[in-house]
């Protein structure tokens, strides 16, 4: 007679009245499944650590800040005015205090077949500074200022600061330098100043060591967080200053005159000035015609160079006005591609793909042993 299996005692251990199912230990399960939790966590901190080098407020893909002012001639003299402003020119606008200094000129010019130069002679007089009457502004603090107002105060008054003097801090952060820009005398004052530094790349390397100071949270961090203007104008300025001396310093082998100036006092190339404007995350208005020459070729080859660190806000606009020029100039005047990224923005996008691909080859492990 065969064994009669007992059914109760015996339901959880035999295939009916077959032999045991093998032995399993009670820690094999939660051994794996924290050795799996282990290998996730050590595959997130490369993945989150390559995401946090892109933190930067510079936003890839998003809406362009669009400079809508106009370039106007007005009573013989050049200016960049918003559609308000027009309205209101006939308004006496405040000059600041550096600008109640008169500067006596006298020119003398000689004729060289058909090419005219002139020889100027100028009483040094001050050269526009940075936020003149805006650091009015409220800033985060008690008293309406504290440690962000006394850090750009600082650094305003820091001897590196004055041999570098940032063209790029000037172009939307400074009243007596609009103010210039409307005699070509003093704008060559103020480019002779900026271009002619001791060591462009030791300014570049100090301009972003202080814009990583500024947006400390012991000096301008809060405001920064915050997008007060000013602090805001400042931190660009600073990250954008190497392309931007490329830019404004570069000269006219035919004139021997200074690209800048010569777009913003001669009304054939008006619309040149806009481009000054493009690595402060500006874009080129659909109205605005370049000019078909060597300024707005060569400007567009420096800014095409920089666009290759796609951290820099010119890596934003390039492509959208080197577009435009080209409809204008005819096709490759200049080029409308992007160069290839540096390799610390390419190995930055490059961490995070094999980092998503194992985390999700370990999440369908995980889903199967735990069935």
């Amino acid at each position: 007679m065969l064994p009669v299996c007992s059914f109760w005692r015996q339901r959880s251990l035999r295939r009916g009245c077959g032999p045991p199912y093998p032995a399993v230990s009670p820690y094999h399960k939660p051994w794996m499944q924290m050795a799996v939790i282990v290998l996730i966590i050590s595959c997130w901190v490369p993945l989150t650590h390559a995401i946090s080098l892109e933190d930067a407020p510079r936003s890839i893909g998003t809406t362009l800040l669009i400079d809508t002012r106009m370039p106007v001639f007005v009573n013989g003299q050049w200016q960049t005015m918003s559609e308000e402003e027009l309205l209101d020119r006939e308004l006496v606008r405040r000059l600041p205090a550096t600008q109640t200094v008169e500067i006596n000129v006298s020119t003398a010019t000689a004729t060289t077949g058909s090419a005219t130069a002139a020889t100027t002679t100028v009483a040094t007089g001050p050269l526009p500074s940075p936020f003149d009457g805006a650091l009015a502004a409220n800033f985060s603090g008690d008293d309406g200022g504290g440690s962000c107002l006394d850090f750009i105060d600082k650094f305003l008054a820091d001897p590196q600061f004055k041999t570098c003097y940032p063209l790029s801090l000037l172009l939307k952060g400074s009243d007596s330098f609009f103010q210039a820009m409307r005699s070509l005398v003093e704008i060559t004052q103020v480019l002779e100043k900026s271009c002619n530094v001791p060591d462009k790349q030791t300014c570049t390397n100090y301009l972003n060591d202080l814009a990583d100071q500024l947006t400390s949270d012991d000096n301008c961090g809060e405001d920064y967080k915050k997008q007060n203007a000013l602090v805001v104008q400042a931190y660009m300025g600073m990250k954008a200053y190497d392309e931007i001396y490329g830019a404004t310093c570069l000269t006219n082998p035919e004139t021997a005159t200074y690209c800048f100036v010569s777009a913003v006092t001669n009304l054939t190339t008006s619309s040149n000035v806009y481009l000054y404007n493009l690595p402060l995350n500006s874009s080129l208005p659909q109205t605005a015609l370049p000019a078909c020459d060597y300024c707005t070729n060569k400007t567009m080859q420096i800014y095409q160079s920089a666009a290759a660190d796609r951290k820099k806000w010119i890596a934003n606009t390039y492509v959208q006005a080197a577009q435009q020029i080209d409809s204008e100039c005819g096709s490759n005047f200049v080029s409308t591609a992007l160069p290839s990224p540096l390799p610390d923005n390419a190995a930055s996008s490059m961490m995070q793909a094999p980092s998503l691909l194992l985390l999700s080859l370990l999440f369908m492990t995980v889903s199967r042993w735990i069935r």
